[in-house]
């Protein structure tokens, strides 16, 4: 499709660019702040050589951006078409890249899921997110979801399944729960919400079988099914037999997340839980980072410590600062005022990305703006509350504000792919 550069660029939707380079600019401030030295020269492009300003995130993290900007214009050059057509293609090429990384990649903190190319270091688990929204958009713009046989079923759950359950075999199981976010993609497109009060009522009953006596826990439960029946003696005999099953299931579970819990989960991943349940059980070592993270937010107060001000970033008291808990150092130098800012920005980001979604006449176009926004809502959602006590550490970064190039890029991807399809959507609007 030919069109002329000022037509496209009138077609682009200005609005979530400028948000996105709000988002980056002020993650690389934060950056900085995180991996600050107060020993380090005043001018360091001065006085350090390019191997060694290499040695700072802040200064990688440039690179990152900058080449973050070419990928956003080879993005965008390329005919919304080759996203459609060649969706399969990179799904195949990244699924065989993901069974083959955990044999060549060498571990890292206990997993094998970075590929190192020379210098970069980059995580297939990263890439992998856009690559599976591309194929499952793909997919379902070819079926009803409302009214597809099981068998569509099937090849979508496999799609979506694939991808992380190749990702849990290299060890890295906080990327593989992002995937669970195509839920909500699924939900618009016309999957049951059945399904999701489900899922939502099993996480619910996991989490009580942690907390609350089994006993009680299933005479609770016991007592409220049949109260549910009581009242309605018709359901009770035309449903008897879905009672009994569901009251079974909900035994098996509330008996069955000890096996889980102590068999399946790691230990790192079994302490992880039971420093969020318990938050004074390993406050020196699981809980470590947790709890200065939430003591460099608490400490920000209303308008934060000041910029290369906060104590708890400068001494390094919380590890992966520039990663995984950078939120925690926007509310130390930042405070309350600039968690704010930051947590406006995402839901400007999320609603701008929902209104393009909505806008697209396509079926593929649509669902790729719903995975779009599902997969950064999750990340948004589980980084914030692992660094503020409310989710277990899984270890994901917070879109366009982490460190590293894998995540910069990924989510560059995720989102410009978005605004190319919607920029040539506008184009074949005006020509008609």
């Amino acid at each position: 499709m030919s069109t002329s550069p000022a037509r496209y660029s009138r077609s682009i939707d200005w609005v979530t660019v400028l948000i996105f380079l709000l988002m980056v600019g002020v993650g690389w401030l934060n950056v900085y702040a995180a991996s600050y030295s107060p020993d380090a020269p005043a001018d360091p492009f001065s006085h350090l050589s390019f191997q060694e300003l290499m040695a700072y995130n802040w200064f990688k993290q440039i690179l990152w951006v900058g080449t973050a900007l070419v990928l956003i214009v080879v993005l965008l050059v390329v005919d919304y078409k080759a996203y459609d057509t060649f969706a399969f293609v990179l799904y195949g090429a990244m699924i065989l890249l993901l069974i083959v990384t955990p044999f060549i990649a060498r571990p890292i903190a206990g997993s094998r899921s970075w590929l190192e190319l020379g210098p970069v270091r980059l995580q297939p688990a990263e890439f992998a997110k856009f690559v599976t929204a591309l194929a499952v958009s793909r997919y379902m713009a070819g079926i009803n979801l409302r009214q597809q046989n099981f068998r569509d079923q099937l090849v979508l759950a496999g799609l979506t399944l694939l991808p992380p359950l190749l990702i849990i075999a290299a060890n890295e199981t906080g990327q593989a729960l992002v995937f669970g976010a195509f839920l909500l993609a699924y939900f618009r497109e016309g999957m049951s919400p059945l399904i999701l009060l489900v899922l939502a009522a099993a996480g619910v009953v996991l989490i009580l079988s942690l907390l609350v006596p089994k006993l009680w826990l299933i005479g609770a439960f016991t007592v409220i099914l049949g109260l549910v029946f009581a009242f309605n003696t018709r359901v009770f005999r035309h449903h008897l037999a879905l009672a009994v099953s569901v009251w079974a299931v909900v035994i098996g579970m509330v008996f069955g997340v000890d096996f889980f819990f102590n068999n399946v989960l790691q230990p790192h991943q079994r302490k992880r839980i039971e420093v969020l349940l318990n938050p004074s059980a390993d406050p020196l070592g699981v809980g470590w980072n947790v709890t200065q993270s939430k003591i460099a937010i608490g400490s920000g107060g209303l308008a934060g410590k000041g910029f290369l001000q906060g104590t708890q970033t400068k001494f390094d008291f919380v590890p992966e600062q520039s990663t995984d808990f950078i939120f925690c150092t926007v509310g130390e130098e930042w405070g309350w005022l600039g968690t704010t800012v930051v947590i406006i920005l995402f839901m400007a980001l999320l609603g701008r990305i929902l209104y393009v979604a909505e806008r697209q006449k396509s079926v593929f176009g649509r669902t790729y703006g719903y995975c779009v926004a599902s997969i950064i809502f999750f990340h948004f959602c589980v980084n914030i509350g692992m660094t503020i006590g409310l989710a277990p550490v899984v270890g994901i970064p917070l879109p366009f504000f982490s460190y590293g190039g894998s995540s910069l890029w990924s989510f560059t991807t995720l989102l410009f792919i978005l605004l190319a399809i919607d920029a040539y959507r506008k184009q074949d609007l005006e020509r008609y």
